[in-house]
């Protein structure tokens, strides 16, 4: 997994709330394992209209995306974070997220960061903009920042927070004790004999 730090880039906005996993990657594009290639299926049924967001030019290369609330709501498909990801958006704002998604996306390195409504709105506005406005995020010091140099400030839980700084995901953390593991193994065998 890589590492995130900081993150300064263009953000697309979605005036929507309660956006289901299904509508960030329908079901029928599921058939993967592997957590490339469905980038191109981000929202696939919402970019049928012409007007989404993620069709216009101004956002081709979005980083991040300025949601409604409740944001990744309904199953539990790890292929959610998986799309976004791989569509190239790493942090998702939103006033709050479904649970299992948030895990997941923490999980998998997308950063979501939940702000109040109000400045949500606020970035909603930003965001506008277009490719003229860049965020930026940092996630060391746990700031937003609009280009206006106004900032915001978020939480993040502390164990996910350090392991998206140093790009471990749970088997990462589990592979820095390999040699205590090891010494573990080796030691266990005398137990049987």
């Amino acid at each position: 997994m890589r590492s995130f730090t900081t993150l300064t880039g263009v953000a697309a906005p979605l005036h929507v709330a309660n956006i289901d996993t299904d509508q960030i990657i329908p079901a029928r594009f599921l058939k993967t394992i592997t957590r490339t290639g469905l980038g191109a299926h981000l929202f696939a049924d919402l970019r049928g209209d012409p007007d989404f967001v993620l069709n216009r030019p101004a956002y081709a290369d979005a980083a991040i995306l300025v949601a409604g609330a409740n944001f990744g709501c309904g199953s539990s498909r790890e292929h959610a974070s998986w799309a976004l990801l791989d569509h190239g958006i790493a942090c998702v704002i939103a006033p709050s997220f479904g649970d299992i998604f948030a895990g997941n996306a923490l999980k998998n390195g997308l950063l979501p960061v939940v702000l109040p409504q109000a400045a949500c709105d606020l970035l909603m506005g930003d965001a506008e903009l277009g490719a003229n406005a860049r965020l930026h995020i940092d996630l060391e010091r746990q700031l937003v920042v609009r280009p206006s140099g106004e900032t915001f400030a978020f939480e993040t839980d502390p164990l996910r927070r350090a392991m998206l700084l140093e790009g471990l995901d749970d088997i990462g953390v589990t592979l820095r004790h390999a040699p205590a593991i090891a010494s573990f193994e080796a030691g266990r065998q005398a137990w049987f004999a």
